[in-house]
């Protein structure tokens, strides 16, 4: 059977409620079960992604059903993919098994659908006493390595629309291999007793790449259409070796990644998304659906840290992430991270992170620059020290800060940022300095030149009795409706004003990142990608060529044109009004700054 389809999400802008809608309309009754003997779906009606007979898929591709009519989950059959050399089963999911502890944030179909291997399990394993992931009896995963701790429950089928997208086992499909895919009835039902299977060898078949990029390229492209080097983030992560003497770069070109992202123990990558607001990864992930055990196993559990997040990055060094969004899906609160990084010498440049409880956990030395950060309190948690320049701090709800810093490093610096909260809704900057048993006397978080809007009189959460060694400091906040000095007269006792006139050294030291982050100073070699390499234009068209750039600093910029310096083309974007002949060329931008001098890919104009 031969299939057209190209199932392309580039340039959709989501956000979680028009996520949770889309999940949800495409359901009448997701409890409804037919008899899936009589009436088949007509196969002409479907279009499949990779295409039947499709070569050179990348391993790490969804498998994607478009049917003509919304399909409502089923909770029995299989999903099935075999080697099509030896007939060997390579993946298998089974819809019998639940795919993991139902909450408040369980997306449509799974949030109706009931499974009664489940309902025995939770009445022998209450939910405060969650075993380990391996021990349970929900959909398994393996994310970023093979370790127990590795593991995650995960939806096998996302449902977008009229179209299911099937998610096989991380890394389960290899290179240089033809696959063939069964689909037992019962995965997929319709109304009217109408069913859909795929039976035998030859009615969905791929061929995957002969092999993956060459690891001494520089860049790697991830598209969800499948023209990149690979379809998923994970992929391309999973991909990257742990030692990388010379940096790599991850492009991810727009569209809507929903998937958990999870890698530990790698160095020198970049992460840069084409556009902010286009380039989303995002899950329904949260400490409900893949919870930390519970136990006596303390080493063990302190490794599952980073479950409930989307995107996390345990124990990694030299890291950017840059010019994307992450975003926790579902509407109730929840423990349920956007972003969690854990390491040394990490930049996080021009990022939306949409979480919920602990919307950012941050730990060890975390330079943020222009993001914002939303969550429903708690948003910011770690352990680090954290340099925030020109951020969005935004609250539903919660306190802004939970910090957690110990006398051996510095807090949460924030400087030219701002503070808000959404509706007619007050908090504090921080809540107390403290965690079951556990205190922080040492917590600091200082605020310079802060623009606030929803912050109570107090300033600041209430802390214990001892608040000695407390740096809980402020300087020159300023309200955000009209820029006039905010009301500091009912500040919590325990916090401090700082004035230029006695304490403006202290705060010549706070604006200084490298002060806060042990001596690293935060500089990122420029990463220059062109949307295209050759234009062909019309005589007197306008020409504007606006490539993907991360660096920090801000560099400086120039256009060459044939190797020659064009006079004020000095921006980020080449502009040029109305071409001509002489306008054709081959062009490349340079930024200059502290790491250097960095060119552009050569961009080849053409002009008729």
């Amino acid at each position: 059977m031969k299939n057209n389809l190209t199932f392309n999400l580039r340039g959709i802008q989501i956000r979680k409620y028009l996520t949770c809608i889309c999940l949800s309309m495409i359901l009448l009754s997701a409890t409804a079960q037919h008899d899936a003997s009589k009436n088949p779906v007509d196969k002409t009606d479907l279009s499949f992604s990779p295409g039947s007979n499709s070569t050179s898929v990348n391993p790490d591709t969804r498998l994607i059903v478009t049917f003509r009519q919304p399909a409502l989950l089923g909770t029995s059959g299989r999903i099935m993919i075999f080697d099509a050399s030896d007939d060997s089963l390579v993946d298998v999911l089974d819809m019998s098994i639940p795919p993991g502890p139902k909450n408040t944030r369980t997306p449509a179909p799974y949030d109706t659908l009931t499974w009664e291997i489940e309902e025995k399990f939770l009445a022998d394993n209450p939910p405060r006493f969650a075993p380990l992931p391996l021990d349970d009896i929900y959909q398994h995963t393996y994310i970023g390595g093979k370790l127990e701790s590795d593991v995650y429950h995960f939806y096998p089928v996302l449902i977008r629309g009229n179209t299911a997208v099937i998610c096989p086992h991380h890394n389960s499909l290899k290179y240089n291999k033809t696959y063939y895919v069964r689909i037992d009835s019962g995965v997929f039902n319709f109304p009217g007793n109408m069913a859909f299977s795929i039976e035998g060898k030859d009615q969905w078949t791929f061929s995957t790449k002969e092999s993956g990029p060459s690891l001494d390229n520089e860049l790697f492209i991830v598209t969800t259409d499948g023209t990149g080097d690979f379809n998923t983030v994970q992929g391309a992560l999973d991909y990257m070796p742990a030692e990388n003497p010379d940096k790599k770069t991850i492009f991810i070109k727009n569209g809507t990644y929903e998937e958990i992202v999870y890698f530990r123990d790698k160095n020198n990558i970049t992460l840069l998304g084409e556009d902010r607001e286009k380039t989303i990864i995002c899950y329904a992930n949260n400490g409900i659906f893949n919870a930390r055990p519970t136990g006596d196993r303390a080493e063990m559990i302190r490794r599952f840290r980073n479950r409930r997040a989307v995107f996390s990055a345990h124990n990694c060094n030299d890291i950017c992430l840059a010019n994307f969004s992450t975003v926790s899906l579902g509407e109730m609160p929840a423990q349920a991270e956007a972003l969690l990084v854990i390491g040394d010498r990490i930049i996080v440049d021009n990022v939306t992170i949409d979480g919920s409880g602990d919307a950012l956990q941050a730990t060890g030395n975390i330079y943020l620059n222009r993001c914002s950060v939303k969550g429903f309190g708690d948003n910011v948690l770690g352990y680090g020290a954290v340099f925030f320049n020109e951020c969005d701090m935004i609250s539903t709800y919660g306190p802004h800060l939970w910090v957690r810093n110990t006398n051996e490093n510095h807090g949460n610096v924030f400087v030219n940022s701002t503070f808000s909260t959404i509706g007619d809704v007050e908090t504090v900057f921080a809540r107390a300095p403290g965690s079951a048993s556990y205190s922080f006397p040492y917590v600091e978080a200082v605020l310079l030149d802060s623009r606030i809007e929803g912050i109570r009189p107090e300033g600041w959460g209430q802390v214990g009795e001892k608040t000695d060694d407390i740096r809980y400091w402020e300087y020159n906040s300023t309200r955000m409706d009209n820029g006039e000095p905010a009301d500091i007269s009912g500040r919590a006792p325990y916090s401090r004003q700082l004035t230029m006139e006695q304490d403006s050294a202290i705060i010549a030291f706070y604006r200084v990142p490298s002060n806060i982050l042990d001596g690293w100073v935060p500089v990122a070699k420029p990463v220059i990608i062109p949307k295209a390499t050759e234009l062909e234009l019309i005589k007197g068209d306008d020409l504007l060529v606006d490539p993907v750039i991360f660096a920090i600093p801000d560099p400086e910029f120039q256009w060459y044109k044939d190797g020659k310096k064009i006079n004020g083309q000095n921006s980020t974007m080449l502009s040029i009004t109305g071409l001509k002949k002489k306008h054709a060329g081959s062009y490349i931008l340079e930024a200059t700054g502290p790491f250097g001098k960095v060119k552009s890919q050569s961009i080849k104009i053409t002009v008729k």
